[in-house]
């Protein structure tokens, strides 16, 4: 294969993985917010 074909694919995984990453951290965040803003219950 060209080098420029394999230096495209790198690339382009490059930027997959950095929008994983980014997804996953966002995902994380909201979570974390979720959890620290939810209503306590109270059981009596």
């Amino acid at each position: 294969m060209d080098a420029n074909v394999l230096n495209s694919l790198v690339l382009a995984g490059k930027g997959m993985l950095g929008i994983f990453v980014v997804m996953v951290l966002i995902a994380l965040v909201v979570l974390l917010l979720s959890r620290l803003t939810s209503p306590k219950q109270n059981d009596k």
